[in-house]
């Protein structure tokens, strides 16, 4: 039954992949101008831990045989 996930664990990565490029854009841009962490820092990096655990849950990373 895990093979049946397999796409959609992909495309979460690619979503955790896009929000990675997000926040390491703004980290790069508040220290170009020497600003503090951007205010959407957290949030984006709850939303990276939270699609980690479903891609998890999913089986990926889970040591389950398949």
């Amino acid at each position: 039954m895990q093979g049946n996930y397999d796409d959609l664990v992909d495309r979460l990565q690619t979503v955790v992949d896009d929000l990675d490029q997000i926040t390491f854009d703004q980290l790069r841009e508040a220290s170009a101008q020497r600003q503090a962490r951007p205010a959407d820092d957290k949030r984006l990096t709850q939303a990276r831990r939270a699609l980690e655990k479903a891609i998890r849950l999913l089986g990926r990373d889970s040591g389950v045989d398949e």
